[in-house]
């Protein structure tokens, strides 16, 4: 059992739902002893700065590409590679089909991720040269699945880990021709994280892996 050390991580809420929900449950139920707090962000940017300022110990963050906006004196730690997937409802153009290219994405209308965010510039970057419909609207990673169930609009999203929808109207479409995220921990380099908050994040690392292989 670790000792009762204060644990803070940052992260978006999508990650708690999709990514640390039942990593903190185990956790919790391993070490009812440590005190475990998490804060959402926006963004992975403000996941780091937060970081930065010494509110937390560890954020959860979609990684930057090598040399692409890392933050001095932050270390990161890659877990998993995101590929990328068109959603949509059922019925709609795509849906029966076992993966799309980016080229066939022209004359679509998209529910956008936000571009102040690491996800939505990449995506916005590998869609300059595709013609699209306006925008569907605008929406983090779940919103935007959940606007696309609906049948407001087509998005592209990253790929989270685990088995496919259920029974839902929602329907995942591989993406070719995008390079997936990559997600994973970062820290300050300066000050390693205590046992404590090393045990969550692999917690949390484990859980992930695991539900990779149910990943289609």
């Amino acid at each position: 059992m670790i000792p009762r050390d204060a644990i803070r991580v940052t992260t978006g809420a999508t990650s708690v739902r999709n990514v640390m929900a039942e990593a903190v449950v185990e956790f919790r139920f391993r070490n009812p002893r440590a005190d475990l707090r998490i804060s959402t962000a926006a963004s992975s940017r403000e996941c780091v700065e937060t970081l930065v300022t010494g509110a937390a110990d560890l954020a959860w963050i979609t990684l930057p590409e090598p040399g692409a906006g890392r933050r001095p004196g932050v270390e990161h730690v890659p877990v998993l590679e995101l590929p990328w997937v068109l959603a949509m409802r059922a019925g709609e153009i795509y849906a029966d089909r076992a993966w799309v290219e980016v080229a066939e994405l022209s004359g679509l209308s998209l529910v956008r991720l936000p571009e102040e965010s690491i996800s939505g510039a990449r995506l916005a970057a590998a869609l300059a040269d595709v013609t699209l419909a306006d925008d569907a609207g605008h929406g983090d990673w779940d919103t935007a699945l959940l606007l696309a169930e609906l049948g407001v609009g087509h998005a592209v999203v990253p790929r989270l880990p685990g088995p496919p929808p259920g029974d839902t109207a929602l329907r995942l479409v591989q993406l070719r021709g995008l390079a997936p995220l990559t997600v994973g921990w970062a820290f300050r380099a300066r000050d390693v994280p205590g046992p404590a908050a090393r045990a969550f994040a692999e917690t949390v690392s484990r859980g992930c892996r695991m539900r990779a292989v149910y990943q289609g």
